[in-house]
């Protein structure tokens, strides 16, 4: 494979060696990694900390390491905006994996050959590894046109990434003017995605991933999404810091392999049907709000104590 991978770390050594094994069969030439430090009022944090990192020193291929560790804990969003920054500001582009997303094989190749294929087609904002849609095929190539940006395993370009905003400096403008009506034409969704978009802008959700979804919205940029799944996040369980839960039907998802050569289509329109599956599937009031209270609460509490 050509391009550099890049693996964010924490504090979970057990998941993050099965993710650095996938790699290390894939031999990338070029290995980003990013580390948030341990909080300091977390007994044992700094030795999982520290046992995560040591992980990487297990390199044995030819292959150039570089470490962006940090000494404090910057928190999920700060951490992987400012460390993808600091990728991009040395790479054009990269293939990005957290501690807890393991890929298929064939992920790597998926990737590398459509970030060179769509390397300078504006439209094209994310290559991802995962498919939500539970079976269903939606067309016969090797992959389809979607709205969301799923990063469970993802790369893209520092063209794109250069439009990422962590603080949203437009929300207020797309929110007042009603521009969610124009993106996603369904008044259920813009209602659950102005909710998300409001928390984090407001910094009650502390996610990159949802300011990054705003930011490739408001490009009007499509995410490449393959027809089968290549990668399982298999980090659900009391140590992750958002998928708590091991019975969320997102835990563990088996993976497929992709056949090569590719099948791209051959024209590039969104799949409205697979995203309609998917807001309706994955991203819904009902789903979700027990959730965002708990973390807008969990919020509030901080700010009183």
């Amino acid at each position: 494979m050509r391009t550099p991978v890049v693996l964010i770390i924490f504090k979970r050594p057990n998941t993050t060696e099965k993710v650095f094994e996938a790699i290390r069969q894939a031999k990338p030439p070029k290995l980003f990694v990013i580390a948030d430090g341990p909080r300091a009022d977390r007994p044992g944090e700094t030795e999982n900390c520290e046992a995560t990192r040591a992980i990487i020193e297990q390199v044995d291929w030819n292959c150039e390491v570089i470490t962006n560790y940090s000494d404090i804990n910057l928190g999920c969003r700060l951490r992987v905006s400012s460390g993808l920054d600091w990728v991009f500001s040395q790479v054009e582009e990269a293939i990005i994996l957290e501690d807890d997303c393991l890929p298929h094989s064939t992920f790597f190749q998926f990737c590398d050959e459509l970030l060179d294929k769509y390397r300078d087609d504006n439209r094209i904002m994310v290559v991802a590894g995962n498919n939500f849609q539970y079976g269903r095929v939606r067309n016969q190539d090797s992959y389809y046109f979607s709205r969301y940006n799923h990063c469970w395993g993802w790369a893209t370009w520092r063209r794109a990434w250069q439009h990422y905003d962590h603080q949203m400096k437009l929300w207020p403008k797309i929110r007042d003017e009603d521009w969610l009506k124009d993106i996603l034409l369904d008044l259920s969704a813009v209602k659950f995605w102005q909710n998300i978009f409001q928390y984090t802008y407001e910094e009650k959700i502390n996610s990159w991933a949802y300011a990054w979804t705003f930011s490739c919205w408001i490009q009007n940029g499509l995410s490449i999404l393959p027809n089968v799944n290549l990668v399982s996040n298999i980090g659900y369980s009391l140590e992750a810091t958002h998928t708590v839960k091991n019975y969320n039907d997102f835990a563990n998802m088996p993976v497929g392999s992709i056949d090569f050569p590719l099948r791209h289509p051959l024209f590039m329109i969104r799949n409205s049907q697979a995203d309609l599956f998917t807001q309706r599937n994955n991203f819904y009031d009902s789903r979700i709000s027990v959730v965002l209270q708990q973390k807008i609460k969990h919020f509030a509490n901080k700010l009183s104590n």
